[in-house]
């Protein structure tokens, strides 16, 4: 069971010479569930995510992981120790292209410095955990692959450290929707078996009322909607209602 919550105290930022992105967001992450960030393009959903692991440092306010103030971290060392207690997974994997299944899934031990044995018994945990041979597919590089199987290894890396907190940014979004509905399963069974704190960026309501307990909805860098899951389709929030009405335009036109 996850023990670490993620907070968000009025949270701006406003990169030098530019528009702001995010504009004064408090939000209470509980430890163990999964919250979706839905929005436009350009909303500010992924500036929010990348200051959970400090990729974004707030131009004011602050973020807070298991109680720990990301935002006055300085020190290589914080910052490292940080990130190796949140996985993080994108739309591309971001598995490096010389390195083969079992160096990838294990990278993040790797230069945690363990034991070659542990990074190795570890490694195969991970890639049996989300699904695939490990025996067929360790000696195998990225490109060798497919979509749904990059995806996987990425997934297996994020988990390795056993991470409490784990950021998706558009995770499955460039999968075809038969491996994506695939993807979604395999994540739904691993978060009830693993109870992270989990923040999902996605576009798709449909992705988001199927794996998070609570829906976000970013609009122009300030919290428009949010509510759990299950309140989702009965919304009067009308940033609401026009994510709900597109999807049922989509079903309306066929």
């Amino acid at each position: 069971m996850s023990t670490a919550g993620v907070k968000f105290a009025k949270v701006s930022f406003t990169p030098a010479g530019g528009p702001s992105i995010l504009r004064e967001i408090s939000l209470a992450l509980a430890a163990g569930t999964t919250t979706a960030l839905l929005g436009r393009s350009g909303s500010g959903k992924t500036t929010l995510l990348r200051t959970v692991n400090g990729l974004v440092r707030p131009t004011s306010g602050e973020v807070t992981v298991n109680e720990k103030n990301v935002t006055s971290m300085q020190s290589p060392d914080e910052i490292v120790a940080l990130r190796r207690g949140i996985g993080y997974v994108i739309q591309e994997t971001g598995l490096f292209p010389h390195m083969t299944v079992e160096r990838n899934a294990g990278l993040s031990l790797e230069l945690d410095k363990r034991p070659a044995s542990e990074i190795s018994a570890r490694a195969r945990e991970m890639v049996e955990l989300v699904g695939l041979d490990f025996v067929g597919l360790r000696g195998r590089l990225p490109w060798q692959l497919s979509g749904g199987q990059r995806q996987r290894v990425g997934l297996a890396r994020a988990l390795a450290l056993d991470p409490p907190v784990l950021l998706m940014d558009e995770p499955f979004g460039a999968l075809d929707p038969l491996t994506r509905s695939e993807m979604q399963a395999i994540f739904q069974a691993l978060q009830q078996q693993l109870h992270k704190t989990v923040l999902l960026v996605t576009h798709d309501l449909g992705e988001a009322l199927t794996l998070a307990d609570r829906v976000i909805i970013i609009h122009q860098g300030e919290v428009a909607a949010d509510l759990p899951a299950e309140d989702v389709l009965d919304s009067e929030n009308h940033h609401v209602k026009e994510y709900v009405s597109s999807v049922k335009h989509l079903f309306k036109s066929r």
